[in-house]
């Protein structure tokens, strides 16, 4: 869960990541924000690949965080 946070924050930089988890409904994720789907029980990283999807997050960070 940690690490999903610090991804989003990275890719969008902290007020905009609290704003896209809050905010953003996922068609993938049967209509939920991120913080539904985690609160509900989706696993971070398939929370974090609908947001690289629907967000055309670049490969980079895809995987995780740069060393």
């Amino acid at each position: 869960m940690t690490e999903f946070r610090l991804l989003m924050e990275e890719y969008f930089g902290p007020v905009r990541a609290a704003s896209v988890a809050q905010d953003h409904v996922f068609g993938s994720l049967q209509g939920l924000t991120a913080n539904q789907a985690l609160r509900g029980g989706y696993e971070a990283r398939q929370v974090w690949v609908a947001v690289c999807e629907a967000f055309e997050v670049p490969d980079t960070l895809r995987w995780g965080l740069p060393d």
